[in-house]
Protein backbone atom coordinates (compact mmCIF):
# COMPACT_ATOMS: atom_id res chain seq x y z
CA UNK A 1 0.00 0.00 0.00
CA UNK A 2 1.28 3.28 -1.22
CA UNK A 3 1.30 6.43 1.10
CA UNK A 4 -1.43 7.97 -0.49
CA UNK A 5 -3.92 5.52 0.17
CA UNK A 6 -2.28 5.07 3.54
CA UNK A 7 -3.36 8.74 3.84
CA UNK A 8 -7.13 8.38 2.40
CA UNK A 9 -7.85 5.20 4.55
CA UNK A 10 -6.24 7.19 7.63
CA UNK A 11 -8.15 10.22 7.21
CA UNK A 12 -11.40 7.92 5.94
CA UNK A 13 -11.68 6.10 9.61
CA UNK A 14 -10.82 9.73 11.16
CA UNK A 15 -14.14 11.07 9.92
CA UNK A 16 -16.25 8.00 10.18
CA UNK A 17 -15.45 7.98 13.86
CA UNK A 18 -16.44 11.29 14.13
CA UNK A 19 -19.37 10.72 13.02
CA UNK A 20 -20.20 7.78 14.58
CA UNK A 21 -18.86 9.65 18.54
CA UNK A 22 -20.35 12.68 17.50
CA UNK A 23 -24.05 12.24 15.57
CA UNK A 24 -26.75 11.42 18.79
CA UNK A 25 -26.10 15.45 19.69
CA UNK A 26 -26.98 17.59 16.68
CA UNK A 27 -25.59 20.81 18.35
CA UNK A 28 -24.14 19.90 21.26
CA UNK A 29 -24.22 20.02 24.98
CA UNK A 30 -22.25 20.68 27.97
CA UNK A 31 -21.09 17.34 27.84
CA UNK A 32 -21.34 16.13 24.19
CA UNK A 33 -19.83 17.60 20.90
CA UNK A 34 -22.31 18.27 18.47
CA UNK A 35 -22.65 16.41 15.18
CA UNK A 36 -19.80 16.23 13.07
CA UNK A 37 -21.73 14.89 9.87
CA UNK A 38 -21.67 18.22 7.64
CA UNK A 39 -18.11 18.42 8.23
CA UNK A 40 -17.81 15.11 8.04
CA UNK A 41 -18.93 14.70 4.24
CA UNK A 42 -17.40 18.05 3.11
CA UNK A 43 -14.25 16.97 4.09
CA UNK A 44 -14.45 13.59 2.64
CA UNK A 45 -15.69 15.49 -0.41
CA UNK A 46 -12.61 17.20 -0.39
CA UNK A 47 -10.01 14.43 0.90
CA UNK A 48 -11.26 11.11 -0.52
CA UNK A 49 -12.82 9.39 -3.72
CA UNK A 50 -16.19 8.61 -4.75
CA UNK A 51 -16.37 5.35 -2.89
CA UNK A 52 -16.75 6.86 0.74
CA UNK A 53 -19.70 9.16 -0.14
CA UNK A 54 -21.89 6.03 -0.07
CA UNK A 55 -20.11 4.86 2.50
CA UNK A 56 -20.40 7.06 5.21
CA UNK A 57 -24.32 7.66 3.99
CA UNK A 58 -25.02 4.21 5.01
CA UNK A 59 -22.98 5.06 8.26
CA UNK A 60 -25.16 7.82 9.22
CA UNK A 61 -28.47 5.62 8.62
CA UNK A 62 -26.95 2.98 10.68
CA UNK A 63 -26.28 5.39 14.04
CA UNK A 64 -29.14 6.72 13.14
CA UNK A 65 -30.78 3.31 13.85
CA UNK A 66 -29.43 2.64 16.31
CA UNK A 67 -29.86 5.79 18.30
CA UNK A 68 -33.57 5.53 17.24
CA UNK A 69 -33.79 1.85 18.10
CA UNK A 70 -31.21 1.66 20.80
CA UNK A 71 -29.85 4.45 22.47
CA UNK A 72 -33.37 5.94 23.77
CA UNK A 73 -33.43 8.72 21.09
CA UNK A 74 -36.84 10.05 20.41
CA UNK A 75 -37.90 9.70 16.64
CA UNK A 76 -39.09 13.29 16.15
CA UNK A 77 -36.84 14.07 13.49
CA UNK A 78 -37.59 10.54 11.53
CA UNK A 79 -39.92 11.43 8.54
CA UNK A 80 -40.22 10.82 5.40
CA UNK A 81 -38.28 13.89 5.18
CA UNK A 82 -35.13 12.01 6.28
CA UNK A 83 -34.20 10.60 2.94
CA UNK A 84 -33.59 13.87 2.27
CA UNK A 85 -30.12 13.91 4.15
CA UNK A 86 -28.94 12.11 1.21
CA UNK A 87 -29.14 15.83 -0.66
CA UNK A 88 -28.32 17.25 2.28
CA UNK A 89 -24.95 15.65 2.65
CA UNK A 90 -24.20 15.72 -1.20
CA UNK A 91 -24.51 19.15 -1.33
CA UNK A 92 -21.79 19.47 0.96
CA UNK A 93 -19.65 16.25 -0.83
CA UNK A 94 -20.12 18.16 -3.93
CA UNK A 95 -18.60 21.64 -2.62
CA UNK A 96 -15.51 19.45 -0.95
CA UNK A 97 -15.03 17.93 -4.77
CA UNK A 98 -15.42 21.37 -5.95
CA UNK A 99 -13.03 22.90 -3.89
CA UNK A 100 -10.76 20.20 -4.04
CA UNK A 101 -10.20 20.70 -7.70
CA UNK A 102 -9.60 24.27 -7.30
CA UNK A 103 -7.86 24.09 -4.25
CA UNK A 104 -4.64 26.49 -3.49
CA UNK A 105 -2.62 26.12 -0.60
CA UNK A 106 -2.61 30.35 -0.08
CA UNK A 107 -4.60 32.65 2.04
CA UNK A 108 -6.87 32.98 -0.72
CA UNK A 109 -7.56 29.52 -1.02
CA UNK A 110 -8.72 29.36 2.43
CA UNK A 111 -10.91 32.18 1.84
CA UNK A 112 -12.39 30.05 -0.86
CA UNK A 113 -12.67 27.50 1.37
CA UNK A 114 -14.45 29.20 3.70
CA UNK A 115 -17.18 30.95 1.71
CA UNK A 116 -17.58 27.46 -0.13
CA UNK A 117 -17.86 25.81 3.05
CA UNK A 118 -20.45 28.66 4.66
CA UNK A 119 -22.60 28.49 1.23
CA UNK A 120 -22.96 24.36 0.88
CA UNK A 121 -23.20 24.64 4.79
CA UNK A 122 -26.08 27.33 4.11
CA UNK A 123 -27.71 25.30 1.33
CA UNK A 124 -27.54 21.84 3.56
CA UNK A 125 -29.78 24.18 6.26
CA UNK A 126 -32.07 24.74 3.15
CA UNK A 127 -32.69 21.38 1.97
CA UNK A 128 -32.95 19.72 5.22
CA UNK A 129 -34.85 22.46 6.85
CA UNK A 130 -37.38 22.71 3.77
CA UNK A 131 -38.14 18.82 3.25
CA UNK A 132 -39.06 18.64 7.25
CA UNK A 133 -41.46 21.29 6.91
CA UNK A 134 -43.04 19.18 3.50
CA UNK A 135 -42.73 15.90 4.02
CA UNK A 136 -42.61 15.46 7.91
CA UNK A 137 -46.66 15.94 8.54
CA UNK A 138 -46.23 18.13 11.48
CA UNK A 139 -46.58 21.49 10.35
CA UNK A 140 -50.00 21.38 8.37
CA UNK A 141 -51.67 24.51 9.44
CA UNK A 142 -48.41 26.19 9.75
CA UNK A 143 -47.32 28.74 6.86
CA UNK A 144 -43.71 28.49 5.19
CA UNK A 145 -43.29 31.91 6.70
CA UNK A 146 -44.02 31.19 9.99
CA UNK A 147 -42.24 27.74 9.71
CA UNK A 148 -38.97 29.65 8.24
CA UNK A 149 -38.98 31.98 10.71
CA UNK A 150 -39.13 29.68 13.91
CA UNK A 151 -36.22 27.38 12.02
CA UNK A 152 -34.48 30.53 11.47
CA UNK A 153 -32.91 30.35 14.73
CA UNK A 154 -31.31 27.40 14.07
CA UNK A 155 -29.45 28.67 11.05
CA UNK A 156 -26.32 30.14 13.46
CA UNK A 157 -26.09 26.75 15.71
CA UNK A 158 -25.87 24.76 12.07
CA UNK A 159 -23.38 27.13 11.04
CA UNK A 160 -21.14 26.84 14.19
CA UNK A 161 -21.17 22.99 14.35
CA UNK A 162 -20.42 22.76 10.96
CA UNK A 163 -17.42 25.30 11.25
CA UNK A 164 -16.22 23.62 14.91
CA UNK A 165 -14.64 20.87 12.77
CA UNK A 166 -13.63 22.79 9.56
CA UNK A 167 -11.65 25.03 11.05
CA UNK A 168 -9.46 22.55 12.92
CA UNK A 169 -9.34 20.47 10.20
CA UNK A 170 -7.99 23.41 7.81
CA UNK A 171 -5.48 24.28 10.48
CA UNK A 172 -4.40 20.67 10.46
CA UNK A 173 -4.39 20.71 6.62
CA UNK A 174 -1.80 24.08 6.67
CA UNK A 175 0.36 22.48 9.05
CA UNK A 176 0.81 18.86 6.89
CA UNK A 177 1.14 20.78 4.14
CA UNK A 178 4.12 23.11 5.69
CA UNK A 179 5.63 19.95 6.66
CA UNK A 180 5.36 18.47 3.57
CA UNK A 181 7.15 21.34 2.48
CA UNK A 182 9.69 21.62 4.68
CA UNK A 183 10.35 17.93 4.47
CA UNK A 184 10.87 18.01 0.60
CA UNK A 185 12.94 21.16 0.74
CA UNK A 186 15.23 19.26 3.34
CA UNK A 187 15.97 16.42 0.54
Amino acid sequence: MNNTQTRKIAIFATLAALMAATREYHFGTALHLPDASLAVFLLAGFYLPRWAFPVLLVEAGLVDYLALNYGGVDGWCFSPAYWFLIPTYFVLWFAGRFYAERYRPTLRGLSEFAAIAFAATGAAFLISNASFYLFADYFGSMSAAAYSGRVAQYFLPYLQSAFLYLIPAAMLHMVAQQATRSSAQAR
